[in-house]
């Protein structure tokens, strides 16, 4: 299970522990995570706050979901 941000949709990293989101205050949901992320090859990003950071692309720019 993963928590995600009502609000601004923000991923939270699993050790990162409360109630709302540290970006914007909003309320954190509990929801399966996609196949497709659970089986990445490298170690997820997490910034200061404890967010998922998205993934980069080995030539610049930011992977995003579909």
């Amino acid at each position: 299970m993963e928590q995600i941000c009502s609000q601004c949709h923000a991923v939270l990293a699993q050790q990162t522990k409360g109630d709302w989101c540290p970006a914007c205050g909003g309320a954190l949901l509990e929801q399966t995570e996609l196949p497709d992320t659970a089986a990445k090859d490298a170690p997820a990003e997490v910034d200061h706050r404890g967010i998922v950071l998205p993934r980069r692309h080995a030539l610049g720019g930011i992977i995003t979901p579909r």
